[in-house]
Formats: structure tokens, sequence, C-alpha cells
């Protein structure tokens, strides 16, 4: 999963970047300390997968990843190319999701662009830019296309009549996202390469000891089919900087329930719809390896390999607790617990699947 972490510049990106890569990219408090993004690839964790690990003997604990990609600050004007626009805009189409961090804490040594703190104002700057610069791109497009669809060819037809009603879309405010793909020319969306078209989750950068996103945010990101978490960059930038027992005897303290990594992974997973499944050998790698929720055995063998894919014959699948509660595959077969599933068995969340080829 590759995630772009936006803002406006002094929104705490590069400060939340810090907190959940520890990658120790460079922060201030003026514009554009960020350039070109920093980048940074994160193991998930995930205290599931260390049981069944345990459980079964494997040599080996991989996790599941996410990239994060630290981009420029935007500014007002960016969509025509002022501060870093067409850097910002062009590292975003890169990513297959947005972060976007708002900013809503109260701090007064961090000067706001804007020269004031409104978060809701801030994100409608961001989304209007956005908005602004797929206008253009899909205008440029629908010329093209319409050249093409005079031939009267099916896929050209179908993508011309859809950017048409993108264009309008766009045009009164819409977001790529919520006007539905053409089923004739399924590469459309692909091929417009639309900013808005990627789904969003909003990080509210909060004061210390605020757990709740605001209601503003919330209210919006809700109206927006967006997701949103608070995280308080600042804490968790300096959480980072102790090792795992301080952190987490910290947190406790300061009544912080889940780590800013944790909140971010939790809202991406359900904004993108992922589940988690595990595969686990004894005196081998036991894997976490995340899939949109519906997918079946055969869709989840492909995560693991192309080549198991390809020769894939069944499953045999356990739910994690039940094999880490029989103590791993044999008491989990003689429980009855292990079951054998075709190719077209929807994995479940937690499922530890062994696939035969």
């Amino acid at each position: 999963m590759k995630v772009g972490i936006v803002g406006l510049p002094n929104a705490g990106k590069s400060t939340l970047f810090n907190a959940l890569t520890r990658a120790g990219a460079e922060t201030a408090d003026y514009a554009f300390t960020t350039i070109d993004p920093n980048v940074a690839v994160v193991p998930i964790p995930d205290p599931r997968l260390e049981r069944v690990a345990a459980t079964v003997g494997s040599s080996e604990v991989v996790h599941e990843t996410i990239e994060f990609n630290d981009i420029a600050g935007l500014v007002r004007g960016a969509s025509q190319g002022e501060g870093l626009g067409n850097q910002f805009l062009a590292a975003i189409r890169e990513t297959e999701a947005i972060c976007h961090v708002v900013r809503c804490h109260t701090s007064g040594s961090v000067p706001h662009p804007e020269g004031r703190l409104d978060p809701v104002d801030d994100i409608e700057l961001i989304e209007t830019e956005l908005l602004a610069a797929d206008l253009e791109q899909a205008e440029r497009r629908l010329e093209r296309v319409t050249r093409q669809a005079r031939s009267l060819d099916k896929a050209a037809v179908a993508e011309c009549e859809w950017l048409e009603a993108v264009v309008e879309g766009l045009s009164s405010g819409r977001a790529v996202r919520d006007l539905p793909a053409p089923g004739a020319a399924p590469d459309a969306v692909r091929q417009l390469s639309a900013l808005t078209s990627k789904p969003v989750l909003y990080v509210a950068n909060v004061d210390e000891g605020v757990e709740e996103v605001p209601f503003a945010i919330a209210e919006h990101a809700s109206a927006a089919g967006a997701g949103a978490v608070a995280v308080s960059a600042r804490v968790e930038s300096e959480l980072g900087e102790l090792d795992e027992a301080e952190a987490a005897e910290m947190r406790a303290e300061l009544g912080i329930s889940e780590s800013g990594l944790e909140r971010v992974v939790h809202g991406a997973f359900d904004l993108l719809e992922l589940i988690v499944f595990f595969t686990a050998d004894t005196g081998k790698e036991a894997m976490a390896r995340s899939v949109r929720a519906g997918a079946t055995a055969w869709e989840a063998a492909g995560e693991v390999h192309t080549e198991i894919q390809r020769g894939f014959v069944r499953a045999e699948v356990v739910a994690w607790d039940d094999l880490v509660g029989a103590g791993g595959y044999v008491g989990a077969r003689e429980r009855g617990l292990l079951r054998t599933e075709g190719r077209d068995y929807v994995v479940a969340d937690g499922d530890v699947v062994h696939i035969k080829t």
C-alpha cells in the first residue's frame, strides 16, 4: 500500500511522517521544508502474526508493509504551479491513497500559511486545488478520446461519455471517485489518473490529550466518503524517539489507546476495505498479506506469489485464534478446525491459509 501524506505547509506532515516511520525527515516551522518526497516502507505490527509464528514454529516473521510518501506542502494556486504545486501534484498521482494531515492543534509557535486556524477551510483549499488539477487533465484527456470515439469504438465512446460527465462533475465540485466508471471502458479511471479518484484519510493533527476527531472534520469526512483519525504528531514524534517499552508506558500514562501508526493503518485499512490473512509453516517464514474484503482464496494466493496462484489446487484454512488455541496444525486438524477450501472460498480477516499446489 502506497500512501501519500499531504497537507498545507506546517500542517505537521513531516512530523507525522517521522512519528510513523522513524525516518528522521527534516522538519521546521517554515513552508517547503520538504521539497523532494520523503519515502519510507514500514512494517505493520500485528500481534496475531507473532502468535501464529510462535505456535507453528516459523523461522521468520514477515509483516505486511505500508509505504509512506511525505509530499511537499500545497499552497493556494498549486494547480497553476504556485509554490511546489506541479511537483506536489505529480507525487500524489503515484500513490494509492491520500493521508491528508489537517492542522487542529493550537500551538502559536508554528505559523499558519493562511494566517488563521480553520481546519475545514484548509481541507477545502487543498481539495479545490486537486479538483482544478483534475479538471485540466480531464479536459485534455477528453479532447484525445473524442477523436478516438469518431471511429465508433465502443470503449472510446463509453470513455468519452464518462469524461464529459467527469468534466461537468469536477466543474461543480464533485470528485472523480463519486462518478462511477463506465463498464464498457474499464481502464478509463486508470488512464485519467485523477487525484480526486483516490481514497482519502483525514488525519487531524490535534493537541496533546485529544483522542477524538474534531466534529467538523468528522462531519466533512462522512459527507465525502472519507476516513478520519486523530493523532498528535508532536506527541507521537516524541514517543518515536523512545524504545517500544518506554513508549508503551508513556502512552498508558497519557491515556493514548493506540500508536499513531496503528490509528493511521487501521483507518487506511477500513477506508480501502482491506483484510489481513496469514501463511505460516514450521521452520519457514510466517507472513501477513492484505487483500480486499471479499477476495477469494485464489486471489489471496496471488498476493503470496503468482506461481502459487497459477498452480492453485486447494487451500487449508483455519482461523488464527483457533490455530493458536489448538497448539498448531495437528491439533487444529484433530479438532476439525482445519478446513479444505476451493479457489472460490472468501477469505476472512485473520485466516491462516496454507495453499496446496
